[in-house]
């Protein structure tokens, strides 16, 4: 019996932790409890989940356990959703144990993936460049959306980790791209402000929490779709203040 028990504990941390990380990775909700509901299974447990953007229910039936775990940040990380996806692959097909499984996990959880700081911002600066070009803007104006892109998404960055507020670092980055566009056509350095603008904030645009927001919609996740499709709504509100606040004052 206390073996069970702890078993069954294990299994309620190891499948809320993979839940965990794919949630605040960017991952679908579909996707989560699909993930969450595999793992469960080839433990043989009946397990049932209720996933939102903010937060995870999970049971293993009427006379188990139920534990519930708080999603507090959420960002676009690709490669922590595929590695857990491959962990719930090796699990369902017996390759690791529990307990291994619930270490890698712990470990996925613990590890930075990212770039470091200095290439986000130049890949960023990059792309800035290369989407003016998609938006059919001029090879003259690249080296001023190169530089608005940096600087905005270097703004981004900043002020994302003073403050940890969302909405205030999108909206204070666009501000600075705006800015940045607006003093390169002023001084000479560039021709057309408003392809310079649209190719420097497609770094900031939500592409990946609009998809995800629609994929759940359709997958009868109405919740999180609402509730993504609204976050999505409101990041795009704030870069289209920031951008606002400069054209409208300067």
């Amino acid at each position: 019996m206390i073996y069970n028990e702890q078993k069954d504990d294990l299994a309620l941390d190891c499948l809320l932790l993979a839940g965990q990380i794919m949630m605040e990775s960017g991952a679908e909700t579909y996707r989560v409890e699909d993930t969450m509901i595999r793992m469960a299974h080839s433990q043989n447990l009946d397990a049932q989940s209720y996933v939102t953007p903010t937060g995870i229910i999970l049971t293993l039936g009427k006379q188990q356990k139920t534990k519930i775990i708080s999603i507090a940040s959420r960002i676009t990380d690709l490669h922590k959703i595929a590695k857990v996806n491959n962990i719930s692959r090796k699990l369902t097909l017996k390759i690791i144990t529990l307990e291994e499984a619930y270490d890698e996990l712990r470990l996925i959880q613990k590890t930075n993936y990212f770039l470091p700081f200095y290439l986000q911002i130049f890949m960023a600066a990059v792309s800035s460049a290369c989407f003016l070009i998609l938006f059919k803007g001029t090879y003259f104006d690249m080296p001023a959306a190169f530089v608005a892109g940096g600087a905005g998404y270097s703004a981004l960055l900043f002020i994302q980790k003073l403050t940890k507020v969302k909405f205030f670092s999108e909206f204070f980055a666009s501000f600075i791209i705006a800015l940045s566009a607006f003093c390169a056509v002023y001084f000479g350095y560039g021709l057309e402000i408003d392809k310079i603008i649209i190719g420097a904030v497609m770094p900031l645009v939500p592409g990946v929490l609009i998809t995800n927001a629609v994929r759940d919609m359709i997958a009868g996740h109405l919740t999180a779709g609402i509730a993504k499709g609204t976050e999505a709504l409101l990041t795009a509100f704030s870069i289209g203040s920031g951008v606002a606040v400069v054209l409208v004052f300067i």
